[in-house]
C-alpha cells in the first residue's frame, strides 16, 4: 500500500476522539465509547444469575419441606417446583441474551480498533513504521486484536457472576445460621489469598518475558520466510535457522519460568475451589452444628448446594484468568500504537506554487545525540535530474526520505514550491511527490490494480501506457491473464519486473516530483537503458531525483551530489566534477573497474557527458 493510499485511508476512517485523543487513553479509556453496551451486558447477566440460583433454593425449599415431619404441602411443592423451573428459563434466556451481545459487542469493538489501527498507521510518520519490525505490527493489528476476545465478550458476565452469585448466596444464607455461614466462606477466603499471588511484579515480568520471546519467534519466522531465497542462494541456512532456534529457546526457557512461577499457586488455587474441598469444609461445619443442636438437619442442604456456587464463580474467573491478563495487555499494545502521535498536519495548508524544491540548512538525526544528515543546502530545479551519490551510511536515503516527508528535519526546512512541507497538507504532498525504491512491496491484486494503486479510478488505457513508458508491458502480456493476473496467485515476478511494476504505478501517478531509489537495479542491461530513455524524455516534465549506484545513472544526471558523512562534499554537472579530480571522480573510478560493457563506458567518456 502507498503513502497515498494509506493518507485516504484514515481520510476516509472513523476519527479518533480528537487529533490524538488515544496518546495516554488507558485501556478503559478505549473502550468508554461502549460502556453503554457494556451495562446492558452486565444487567443480563445479574438477571440471569439470580434467576439460576432459583433452581438451587428450589431443591433447597423442596428438601426442607420433605424432611419437616407433618403432613406434605403438595401446593407448597408444585409452586417451589415451578418456581424453580422458571428461574431457570429466566437464566438460560437472559444469560443467552447477555452473551450473544457480549460477542456482538466484542466483534464492533475489534472492528474498530482495526479501522483505528489502520487510521492511525496512516498517520504515523512512515520513518516510524520502517523502525518497527513487520512481525510486530502485525501482532498488534492481528493477534492482539484478537486476544482482546475475552475481555469484551467473556469478562463482564464472568465478573457479574463472581460477585452477585456469592453476595445473594451469602445473603440468604445468613439469614439461615451466620456461624456456618462463615465457615463456608473459608475457600472463598482462600482464594482471595492465593489470587493476588497470581498478579505480583515478578508474575508480571515473567509474562511481558514470555510475550517479548513470542514476539521474537514471530519475527525470526517472518524474516527467515521473506529472506529464504537469499539465504538458500548464499549458503546461510544454518544461521537463518540458527537464528529461529535461539528465539524458540529463549521462549521455551521463559515458558518454564511462568509456569513453574504459577504451578504451585495455580495447583493450590484449584484444590480450594474444587467441589469436594468446598463439601468437606460445609460437611465439617455442619456435623459440629448439627452435633452441639445450633442447627437442624435440613438445615445443612442449602449450605451443601450453595457453597458450591460461592466459588464456582471465583474458579471459572481463575481459569479465564490467563486469558482475561493476556487480553489486558494485548489492550495495552494497541492503545500504545493508537497513542503514537500522528504526522503533524497544518490547521491551514498552504497550496505550493511550482514544484522546485529547496532544502535549506537541513540537519536530521534518528536520535537526539546522532546526526545523519549536517546542514544539507540544495535546490532541485524543475525539470531536472539530480543524482545522489557517496559510500554506504552517507545519509543518501535519509536525504530522499524527506521529500515524501517519511521524516521531518529536526532543524532547517524542505519546501516545495516555496512552501514548507509542514506547511503542506499530506494529500496535497502526495499529489506532488511520486517514489520508487529498491525494495518493492506488491499487493496481492491484479497487476493492472497494483499499477493503478495510486490513481485507482484510471482505465486501462492509462494502465498499459503507464506500463509501456515502464518497459513491462510485453512481460504482462505473457502473464497467464494479462492485466487481469494476480500477484501472489497467478504468478510471481523478479525483483527488476516489481520494480517496474512500481515504477509504471508512479509514471501513471503522473506527479511533478519523482525520487528513486536506483529503481531499475534490478532490470538487465537493455531493459534499464530502455527506461533510462524513458525517464530522460520525462525529464522535461518533471523533477527528478535519484539515488545513483550505477554510473549510467549519474551520466544522465543534470546535477551530481555527492554526500559524505551526512554533508554535502560536492555538487555539479558530471564532467566539471571528472574533471575536479575530487571525491565523484573517485567513485567513477572505483565503479568504472566493474564495467564490461563497452557502451556504457562510452556513454561516460567526451562529448555525451552533460
Amino acid at each position: 500500500m502507498t503513502t497515498t493510499d494509506l493518507a485516504e485511508a484514515s481520510e476516509q476512517s472513523t476519527p479518533l476522539s480528537g487529533a490524538d485523543s488515544a496518546a495516554g487513553q488507558s485501556v478503559a479509556g478505549l473502550l468508554r465509547p461502549y460502556l453503554g453496551t457494556f451495562a446492558a451486558v452486565m444487567i443480563l447477566q445479574v438477571i440471569g444469575a439470580v434467576a439460576g440460583l432459583a433452581p438451587l433454593l428450589a431443591i433447597v425449599e423442596l428438601g426442607r419441606t420433605l424432611l419437616s415431619p407433618g403432613p406434605i404441602d403438595h401446593g407448597h411443592i408444585e409452586i417451589v417446583v415451578i418456581a424453580g423451573a422458571v428461574g431457570l428459563f429466566v437464566r438460560l434466556l437472559f444469560t443467552a441474551a447477555s452473551s450473544g451481545i457480549g460477542h456482538l459487542l466484542d466483534a464492533r469493538v475489534e472492528l474498530s480498533f482495526r479501522r483505528k489501527l489502520a487510521a492511525r498507521l496512516g498517520r504515523v510518520p512512515i520513518g516510524w513504521l520502517s523502525d518497527r519490525r513487520t512481525g510486530e505490527l502485525a501482532k498488534v493489528v492481528g493477534e492482539d486484536v484478537g486476544a482482546v476476545h475475552p475481555l469484551i465478550a467473556h469478562a463482564p458476565g464472568e465478573l457479574v457472576s463472581a460477585f452477585v452469585v456469592p453476595l445473594v448466596s451469602l445473603i440468604y444464607l445468613f439469614t439461615i445460621d451466620w456461624r456456618l455461614t462463615l465457615i463456608t466462606m473459608i475457600p472463598v477466603a482462600l482464594s482471595v489469598v492465593l489470587i493476588p499471588l497470581m498478579m505480583t511484579s515478578k508474575r508480571r515480568r515473567e509474562q511481558l518475558d514470555l510475550d517479548a520471546a513470542m514476539g521474537q519467534i514471530s519475527n525470526a519466522a517472518i524474516e527467515f520466510v521473506q529472506g529464504i531465497a537469499v539465504v538458500k542462494a548464499f549458503g546461510g541456512g544454518e544461521r537463518a535457522h540458527r537464528k529461529f532456534h535461539t528465539a524458540t529457546n529463549d521462549f521455551t526457557d521463559s515458558f518454564l519460568r511462568w509456569v513453574f512461577g504459577l504451578a504451585p499457586i495455580a495447583a493450590g488455587l484449584a484444590l480450594v475451589l474444587s467441589p469436594p474441598f468446598v463439601l468437606l469444609v460445609v460437611l465439617i461445619g455442619g456435623t459440629v452444628a448439627i452435633t452441639n443442636g445450633s442447627l437442624a438437619p435440613a438445615d445443612l442442604l442449602p449450605f451443601l448446594l450453595l457453597g458450591l456456587g460461592l466459588t464456582a464463580p471465583i474458579a471459572a474467573l481463575g481459569h479465564g484468568f490467563d486469558d482475561l491478563q493476556a487480553a489486558r495487555r494485548a489492550a495495552g499494545r494497541i492503545r500504545d500504537v493508537l497513542a503514537e502521535p500522528s504526522l503533524p498536519e497544518p490547521a491551514r495548508p498552504v497550496a505550493p506554487q511550482g514544484h522546485r524544491v529547496e532544502m535549506r540548512a537541513v540537519r536530521f538525526g534518528y536520535e537526539a545525540d546522532r546526526e545523519v544528515l549536517r546542514g544539507i543546502d540544495l535546490v532541485l530545479e524543475p525539470g531536472t535530474v539530480t543524482a545522489i551519490v557517496g559510500s554506504s551510511g552517507s545519509g543518501k536515503s535519509t536525504l530522499v526520505s524527506l521529500l515524501p516527508r517519511f521524516f521531518d528535519p529536526s532543524s532547517g526546512s524542505v519546501t516545495l514550491g516555496g512552501v514548507d512541507l509542514r506547511e503542506l497538507g499530506s494529500s496535497e504532498l502526495y499529489r506532488k511527490v511520486s517514489f520508487v525504491f529498491q525494495d518493492v512491496r506488491l499487493l496481492r491484486a491484479s497487476v493492472a490494480d497494483n499499477i493503478a494503486l495510486a490513481v485507482p479510478h484510471a482505465d486501462l488505457d492509462d494502465v498499459v501506457r503507464a506500463a509501456r513508458l515502464a518497459h513491462i508491458h510485453e512481460r504482462i502480456l505473457e502473464l497467464p491473464r494479462g492485466y487481469e493476473s494476480v500477484i501472489g496467485a497467478d504468478v510471481e515476478l523478479s525483483g527488476g519486473e516489481a520494480q517496474r511494476i512500481s515504477l509504471a504505478r508512479a509514471l501513471l501517478g503522473d506527479r511533478p516530483l519523482l525520487v528513486l531509489d536506483e529503481a531499475t537495479a534490478f532490470a538487465d542491461p537493455q531493459t534499464e537503458q530502455a527506461v533510462r530513455q524513458t525517464l530522460s524524455t520525462l525529464a522535461g516534465e518533471r523533477t527528478i531525483l535519484v539515488i545513483a549506484h550505477r554510473l549510467t545513472t549519474v551520466a544522465d544526471a543534470d546535477t551530481v551530489v555527492v554526500l559524505e558523512n551526512g554533508s554535502i562534499v560536492e555538487r555539479g554537472r558530471p564532467a566539471e566534477l571528472l574533471a575536479r579530480n575530487g571525491k565523484f571522480a573517485e567513485f567513477w573510478r572505483s565503479h568504472r573497474s566493474a564495467i564490461t560493457d563497452e557502451t556504457e563506458a562510452s556513454v561516460l567518456r567526451g562529448d555525451e557527458l552533460r
